[in-house]
Formats: C-alpha cells, structure tokens, sequence
C-alpha cells in the first residue's frame, strides 16, 4: 500500500479523511474525523507506527474504497510476481481470504525499496509530519526496533495480527550488499533477524 501511495504525484497535497476509512481497529497513526492530511504523512503512517487508519484512509482516497484498493494491490503483485499472496484489507488485517508468504513479502520489498522516498521513511527512527484539525506537526515513531539496534538495518516494516502473530520483514546492507529477511509468527523476530543477517553476510563474504 505504502509503496503505492508513493507511486503518485502531489504527495504534499492536503485533503479530509475519509471519517470511515479511519474507523479501523489496531495500531493507529492518531486520525480523527476532520482531519487534513496528505498522502506522504499516511506512507509515513503506514510505515512507522503501522497506522490501520492510515492504510484506510489511503485506499479510499486513491480508489474509492477498501475492495478497489486491493484490487489495484493484487494487480501490483501480480505485475511482482507474487504468486502466493492475496490482498483483501489494505492494513493487513485478518480476513480469511487475505494471505501471503515470505518469499512473496521479500520480492515486494526488493521492488519498494527501489523507491527512494520509501527507503528514507522506512528507514527512519521517527519521523516530523504534518496533520490534523487544523493540521499541526507532530512525530510519528517507527515500530520496528532493529533500526536502533544495527546501524546496517535500513527498514522495513513490522505486522502484527492475533491469527498471523508477529511478522517482521527488514533490510540490511553491509559491504554494499542489501539482504532481506521477512520472518512471521516469530516471537523472537529481532533477535531472529539480527542471526540471519550474520549468517547470510557471513555465507557472502570472500571466504
């Protein structure tokens, strides 16, 4: 979602949310009813604290409502080559018809990352936007705890759902070589990934 939303021109432009597109549950970037945003503070929404209602207030903005939003989602992975997902809610929140795997979560990465904009706000601690009723600027704090643990991590993204667990998908470059590693249902996620990176960088340098 995020990585569409950049796709588009005029991310400086301010509108109103939808007041229903924001009614969603989970993790929140702080909309309310009224509220002026625009589109690079919801991807920053999206992306940082994992904002539900940024993800709503997107899909009903650039396609009217929740169901064309995925569609649009599902052509984009097609288009990547994501054979095993199906999108439904623009958050990722559960619904039995909305799946994904790893590899296809990687291969969205791989391709996201290719966006400039996108790898400066995933790869931001916390970042100053600028919304509200009238709009203020305020800070948004990114969720994903390995952006503070290892210099080398330059995102992603964290998910949580009851039914998925804890999902993490994350990018690491060191030597000018960028892996990636997306673990779900995975209790021990930052830990996880800071292993893999030291085997995966390990198996790549010169031996």
């Amino acid at each position: 979602g995020a990585m569409m939303v950049l796709e588009q021109p005029n991310l400086d432009e301010s509108f109103t949310v939808d007041p229903d597109a924001i009614q969603v549950e989970g993790s929140s970037m702080g909309l309310q009813e009224g509220d002026s945003v625009s589109l690079y503070a919801l991807a920053c929404g999206m992306l940082l604290p994992s904002g539900n209602d940024a993800a709503g207030a997107t899909a009903v903005k650039l396609a009217g409502s929740y169901a064309a939003f995925a569609e649009q989602m599902n052509r984009k992975a097609q288009k990547l080559g994501m054979t095993q997902s199906h999108f439904v809610t623009p958050s990722g929140l559960h619904d039995a018809e909305h799946y994904a795997t790893a590899r296809d979560m990687a291969l969205l990465t791989a391709a996201a990352l290719q966006n400039e904009t996108f790898r400066e706000i995933c790869g931001q601690a916390s970042a100053k936007v600028c919304f509200g009723n009238p709009p203020y600027e305020r800070w948004l704090t990114n969720s994903n705890k390995l952006l503070t643990m290892d210099e080398t991590v330059i995102g992603v993204k964290t998910g949580f759902t009851d039914e998925a667990g804890r999902c993490l998908v994350s990018a690491s470059v060191r030597n000018g070589i960028t892996l990636i590693c997306v673990t779900l249902n995975d209790r021990n996620d930052w830990q996880d990934h800071e292993v893999l990176y030291d085997y995966g960088f390990g198996q790549l340098s010169p031996q």
